[in-house]
Parts: C-alpha cells; structure tokens; sequence
C-alpha cells in the first residue's frame, strides 16, 4: 500500500545570508533550519543583531537567502523570480511587520480590499468580516493615522490574513503596544494557528514566548536552542 506523506507548512533548509559593506561582511544566517507545521505557533527569541528579521524575510520570499532553500508546503518558494516570489506570497503566505503593513492614504477596508485585489480570485472573507473578526468593525473607515498603536497593530494582522494564508509571519508585531494590547494580538495569532496556519513570531517578548507552541532561539545567525512550551 503506498504511503501518503504530508509535506510541512513551512520549511527553511540550512539558510545562508551574508551582507557586504565595502570590505566588511555580514554572516546574518549560518546554516539556519526550521520547520513549521500547519496549526503551529512557533516564536524565534535572540538577541537583536541575531538574524531574526533576516530569517523571517527570507521565509516570506522578501529576500532570498544565500544558501539553502524554503519551501510551502513542499513547493520551493526561494530562487525563483521576484513576479513567481511575490504572487506565492500573496496567495499563501501573510506578513506583519512592526510598522504596519498599511498604506498610509487608505482606509482600513482599502487596505484589505487591495492585498486582496493584488492576489485577483474571489476572497475568502470580506473585509466587514475580517474587521469584525479584530475588533474593528467601527474602525473600517479610518485611515492607519487615525489609529492607536493597538488598533493598527490588528488592522495589520486583519491586512496579513486578508487571503488566507497557510503561513503567517509577524516580525516584533507587539514590541510597541501595552500588556492588555499585546495579550489581545497574540489572542488574536493564537486563533490564527487554531484555525490551521503556520505562524512564526520574532519577538523579544516574554508573552509570545509563552503564547507560542515552540520556541526557537537565535544567536549569530544559527539556532542554538529549540523548546516545546506545548
């Protein structure tokens, strides 16, 4: 009988990234391996300087690693084009970045409606819905100016899983906002991977930390340590 295998969510195979500056090089990833189950919240903790921004621009296709290869759900996502590279990130992959991922002169609904319209397709979900689903039913109209640092920190996550993504990707998305707030986002990503997607976090915070299934830890590029919390 033959045997079905499942590929991962999201993996990350041996990563390499280097930056020159002049004479100087930076070694930002050395090697650097993750796999990300559908359903899994995993935070990448370190130190800043460690590689976590560049690990996490290198999962979405925003930049390509130097070395080694990701892959979504088995599909190799890395060396390929800029165009091939931008249309798997839009269809599966949602980015938040911890300045927002809004376009300023946009309403909120605007900005959904425009990362959907980018993908083209009918959408999964409508914006009232998904601004409904963050706590911003009332807010839809608002532009990211008009927003507190809580309230755009969800508009960005309700623009992140404007499509539906199999993965999500959040790069410090609570380093600015109070404890009530932040309990609320990582409620809100917490829910995310309950509905079955792939979430990775990088974070300084000790609360997404422990909101998270696994933790990775980076130092120099390399992972030097990875926990189950759940």
């Amino acid at each position: 009988m033959a045997v079905v295998t499942t590929a991962p969510a999201l993996e990350a195979r041996g990563l390499y990234r280097f930056y020159r500056a002049g004479d100087e090089e930076t070694l930002a990833l050395r090697g650097t391996s993750l796999t990300v189950e559908a359903g899994e919240f995993v935070a990448v903790t370190g130190p800043s300087g460690s590689g976590k921004s560049t690990l996490l621009a290198c999962l979405s296709g925003l930049d390509e690693p130097d070395g080694g290869a990701v892959f979504l759900s088995g599909q190799r996502l890395s060396h390929r084009s800029e165009r091939d590279r931008a249309k798997a990130r839009g269809r599966h992959v949602g980015v938040l970045l911890q300045s927002n991922n809004l376009v300023s002169h946009l309403t909120i609904a605007d900005n959904i409606r425009l990362a959907q319209r980018l993908v083209g397709g009918p959408s999964p979900v409508t914006p009232a819905e998904l601004l409904d689903s963050v706590g911003l039913a009332g807010r839809r109209t608002a532009r990211p100016a008009q927003l507190s640092g809580g309230e755009g920190a969800r508009a960005g996550l309700a623009v992140a899983v404007a499509n539906a993504p199999r993965v999500l990707l959040a790069d410090e998305p609570t380093g600015e906002l109070d404890v009530g707030t932040e309990t609320l986002v990582l409620e809100l990503v917490r829910a995310r991977a309950a509905s079955g997607c792939a979430v990775v976090v990088a974070s300084h915070s000790p609360a997404v930390a422990a909101a998270a299934d696994r933790v990775v830890r980076l130092e120099d590029g390399q992972i030097v340590d990875r926990t189950a919390r759940r």
